[in-house]
């Protein structure tokens, strides 16, 4: 009989997955416990459970359970769990009616958003238009750009389709037109220089030095019979046509003016952090604590900012630029781009994918954009110092093309592109999960920046006092005094300081700033730099003895043009660290290039600092007579000093009488407005 009941009973796969509907399991339950499993369980419960149970059951009875007690638990069970799915009903079918119409609740939301800026957008600019000038600017370019980018993707076809008859008939007539094209352009180049260097003589020194460049580095090319004119021609013309808006026109030198006070009232934010970790003294008195806590919160806006896809779309936008300009290779041209914003060896991580199978002349083409710009976060340390923030965000800009012409005029490209045909590169984006994460992480990133550069300035500084101290002593020995690694720059590169634009006066001291830069680092030029225009501005003399205290406007903008790049020596090591990192298989061919694309990124600093001078537009003091008779002789200031420089050129002493001349003539003031300058100021006008 137990043979013929386990025959019908047999264990099934099939009655394996209804648990405890297996006639078997049934059979053994109900025959094993009949008052405690068969009655207690739910119908349809599993056999695990039942044997869980089971433990309970030895473990909470010793004798029989009570069978009311069990029933309950069991009904109250059910009844909680019917709840809960009635409760969550409603839920479920929000999230399903959600997922059916995603698409058309998106457009909805975009559309109550859209609608609630425009209102916002036409209450600013009804209540005050000056005030909401900036927020018309930033919402007509953000607009041009989101209508161009659904105009190419819903008619982009059909618009190319309309006009290939007439780019058809545009490239029949190109081999024609490109050389009336460049004759045009060239004739009008040379008629402009013409016309604006009559007026200004010492504008020719800086054309004659950027000249003397561009030729010093096809003299150091490596295939003088390869190089890419096209790439060279556009890299410059794009390099001149951006300072020339930039430094000429006045909606260019507006435009970058705001966009600097608006960087530098955006970084005065770092103070609401750095006084609160360090405390209001610190961070006025101490260098560490007043600068370096901008790095980190300029850090961790980029880190947001590349997070929310930003940089990512303007690095994009900047490289088609360049690269239907010049005829570029997509790789190079990206993270050339890149380094306008990111430091030399952020950039190359946009491309690193692409880096094993790029050519030399490419992989020489990221290494002179590195040397050729300055990082982001750095930038925000030295617009700190008091350097001029429009001139640093121009320099960075037109040192982008400049790199790649440079790089194609020193390295030509003879070996075939993989990348050359492709319409676009992937780039990378960040791992983070959200903007929590993305900020964090670039505030956490900046640490070791921070570490690196106050480990930099306090080695390099030593390092340049113990030379300035040998030199001493070894001066000392022949009778040469006051020799220092300042004096000697001084003399070797007093000529190329001269050539870029500065006064013969002025070129010592931008020759100590380009040597410092070349051999220990641009932080600490900058520092020195800043110092020079401090003094400039709290109206000192501008020479005590035989020492020059500051250097003038116009050689201060070609000193900051020059300064802005990572070409120095320490950067080498970091260069080579960081792309050996990516492209470990290729550091024979990264070490074989990387000084000279270091003297590429040098020369490509000294080209921008030659157009600075070119393109240089001295500012106009104004009035003296008005300025001076509104003035407060308790303190100096540079415009003080102009106008009694002014003041004092005026003054004629003959036979004891003193009389002025212009526009002091016959003002009773201007005796006691020479008194108050002689307070200041030495003057022959101030004897007696």
């Amino acid at each position: 009989v137990a043979l013929l009941e386990m025959e019908e009973n047999h264990i099934t796969l099939d009655s394996l997955e209804k648990g405890a509907d297996n006639p078997t399991f049934s059979s053994v339950v109900s025959s094993s416990c009949p008052s405690h499993w068969g009655i207690g369980a739910p119908q349809g419960a599993l056999p695990n459970d039942i044997f869980q149970g089971e433990e309970r059951h030895y473990e909470e009875c010793d004798g029989p359970c009570d069978e009311s007690q069990e029933k309950r638990r069991g009904e109250g069970k059910g009844r909680f769990s019917s709840c809960c799915r009635k409760a969550l009903q409603p839920a479920s079918k929000a999230k399903r009616f959600c997922k059916a119409h995603a698409k058309v609740l998106r457009y909805v939301l975009l559309g109550l958003l859209g609608v609630a800026y425009l209102c916002y957008f036409i209450a600013a600019c009804w209540l005050n238009i000056q005030r909401a000038f900036a927020l018309v600017i930033m919402s007509v370019v953000v607009f041009f750009f989101v209508f161009w980018s659904l105009l190419k993707k819903y008619y982009g076809a059909k618009i190319l389709l309309f006009l290939s008859p007439i780019w058809k008939c545009f490239l029949k007539c190109w081999p024609w037109l490109k050389w009336l094209l460049w004759v045009a352009l060239l004739g009008g180049l040379i008629t402009w220089l013409a016309l604006d260097t009559s007026r200004n003589p010492k504008q020719l020194i800086s054309l004659a030095g950027f000249c003397f460049l561009v030729l010093f580095v096809f003299a150091c090319s490596k295939h003088h019979g390869a190089v890419s004119w096209r790439a060279v021609f556009w890299g410059l013309g794009l390099e001149f046509l951006f300072g020339l808006f930039v430094l000429r026109t006045t909606p260019g030198a507006q435009a970058f003016q705001w966009l600097g006070d608006q960087i530098q009232f955006f970084l005065g934010y770092t103070t609401a952090g750095s006084s609160f970790v360090f405390g209001n003294t610190l961070i006025e008195e101490v260098f560490a604590f007043q600068t370096l806590p901008i790095v980190v919160f300029f850090s961790c806006v980029m880190s947001i900012l590349y997070y929310l896809g930003v940089m990512q779309w303007l690095i994009l936008k900047i490289s088609w630029l360049l690269q239907v300009s010049m005829g570029t290779s997509p790789t190079e041209t990206l993270s050339v781009a890149g380094n306008i914003f990111v430091g030399q060896t952020e950039a190359p991580l946009l491309i690193r994918p692409y880096l094993a199978d790029m050519t030399r002349s490419e992989i020489h083409a990221v290494m002179t954009g590195g040397f050729s710009t300055i990082a982001g976060s750095v930038m925000g340390a030295y617009i700190s110092f008091g350097i001029d923030a429009a001139s640093l965000i121009a320099a960075s800009v037109m040192a982008a093309p400049c790199a790649l012409a440079m790089s194609k005029l020193v390295y030509p490209e003879v070996e075939e592109s993989k990348f050359k045909g492709k319409a676009s590169i992937r780039l990378t984006s960040g791992e983070e999960r959200n903007i929590l994460e993305a900020a964090s992480n670039g505030a956490a990133a900046s640490v070791g920046l921070v570490a690196n550069i106050a480990a930099n300035l306090i080695a390099f500084l030593a390092v340049l006092e113990f030379i300035n101290a040998a030199l001493l002593w070894l001066g000392q020995m022949v009778n040469i005094e006051g020799l220092s690694f300042q004096v000697i720059c001084s003399y070797v590169l007093r000529p190329v300081a001269f050539l870029m634009g500065a006064d013969w006066a002025d070129s010592p001291l931008v020759a100590e700033l380009l040597g410092i830069k070349i051999f220990l680092n641009e932080f600490v030029a900058y520092q020195q730099l800043a110092m020079y225009k401090k003094n400039r501005l709290s109206g000192l003399e501008e020479w005590d003895g035989s020492r020059k205290q500051w250097i003038s406007e116009r050689a201060e903008s070609i000193a900051t043009f020059a300064l802005c790049g990572f070409a120095n020596l320490s950067s080498i090591g970091i260069m080579l660290g960081g792309l050996a990192s990516m492209v470990p298989q290729r550091k024979g061919d990264l070490a074989s290039m990387v000084l000279r694309a270091l003297l590429t990124g040098i020369c490509v600093s000294m080209l921008n600092a030659c157009l600075a001078g070119l393109l240089y537009v001295p500012t106009e003091v104004g009035d003296c007579v008005t300025i001076l008779s509104t003035a407060n002789f308790s303190s100096t200031s540079y415009t003080m000093y102009t106008c009694c420089k002014q003041l004092f050129a005026s003054s004629v002493l003959e036979n004891g009488t003193l009389s002025f001349t212009g526009s002091w003539t016959g003002l009773e003031e201007s005796v006691l407005w020479l008194m108050q300058c002689c307070g200041h100021y030495n003057h022959t006008s101030c004897v007696g």
